[in-house]
């Protein structure tokens, strides 16, 4: 009976890493070879005209590999992990039905966590609370509640950059509301479900060979035209202070054009904040035991081979 469970749970290549490792260009090549179709875990990658500065897969690459839950929604509309969890497992029952192999692919952490292994239950809050730290935030600062945050609960603001207010406010409004800080909740929970089988393919390389990857990148996208592309957004009514628009890369280019800061110090900054990002992704993954950790400058054909018995254990749905 628990053989039988196993084998109807649908089976999930999952393709992760840091930025600039090369996940989706592998990815592809993969998939085109063996089959299936990719569900995106990138959280930028969901908004419409945010191409080059998210590295979207382009239009050849899509028609190449089906790719899922990418330009979902104008910059404008929010967007959150539990909205993602609902459409990704809802592309994979489809999938699924179809007998695809499936491959989600990215670098969002909490993406690919709350799909795979579901939500913890929200603690009640009182809404005053969430009003009186948005007021504290005004009159201090983010800063201010990123230090408050070290000390009352050191795990989350571990994983929190000092500029993401509304995740450091969630995670004081949890405490301020219950007395135990959110971190806890979400070690209750574990994210117990197991609605998948999973194999966990991470993708390294040398720390400088990433870090020289990560500067070329930022330089490709300038060259194909990043500034115009945040241009274009700005003249279609999506301002400065929009979530997306604050994100790496795009807050540069917004920064830019608004004269606050000079072209070589925005390119310097989003070098910099690229390079930040994808050692906090990499500290992320790595508290994750079940991923299998591979040099993809080296390991190629051993992941490969790795991905197809995967498959092959799963009979004809592989």
């Amino acid at each position: 009976m628990a053989a039988t469970i196993e084998m109807n749970r649908p089976r999930v290549v999952i393709v992760l890493g840091p930025t600039g490792v090369g996940k989706s260009k592998l990815a592809i090549e993969w998939a085109e070879e063996l089959g299936g179709e990719i569900i995106s875990a990138d959280s930028m990658q969901v908004y419409r005209y945010m191409d080059i500065g998210t590295a979207k897969p382009t239009l050849d690459d899509q028609k190449r590999v089906q790719h899922h839950l990418i330009d979902l929604v104008p910059p404008d509309q929010p967007f959150h992990a539990a909205l993602y969890r609902t459409l990704g497992r809802k592309t994979i029952d489809q999938l699924y039905e179809n007998k695809t192999p499936i491959w989600v692919v990215g670098g969002t952490g909490l993406y690919i966590k709350t799909l795979i292994q579901g939500l913890f239950a929200s603690p009640k809050i009182d809404p005053q609370v969430r009003e009186s730290l948005k007021q504290e935030a005004k009159e201090k600062g983010a800063d201010a509640l990123y230090e408050r945050l070290k000390k009352v609960d050191p795990k989350t603001a571990f994983h929190l950059h000092p500029n993401d207010l509304f995740r450091i406010i969630r995670a004081l409004e949890v405490f301020d509301s219950t007395g135990a800080p959110i971190s806890f909740y979400r070690e209750q929970h574990r994210f117990g479900e197991k609605p998948y089988l999973t194999l966990k393919v991470g993708l390294e390389i040398n720390r400088d060979r990433l870090y020289r990857r990560i500067e070329e990148r930022v330089d490709q996208m300038l060259e194909k035209g990043f500034l115009q592309e945040v241009e274009r957004l700005m003249e279609m009514g999506y301002g400065p202070a929009l979530k997306p628009m604050q994100s790496l890369g795009y807050k540069q280019m917004v920064q830019f054009l608004l004269k606050e800061i000079g072209w070589d110090e925005a390119v310097r900054q989003m070098k910099r904040d690229t390079r930040h990002y994808a050692k906090r992704q990499l500290t992320w993954f790595k508290a994750d035991s079940e991923i299998h950790w591979w040099d993809e400058s080296i390991d190629r054909e051993e992941i490969f081979l790795e991905i197809k018995s995967f498959w092959r254990r799963g009979g004809e749905r592989a």
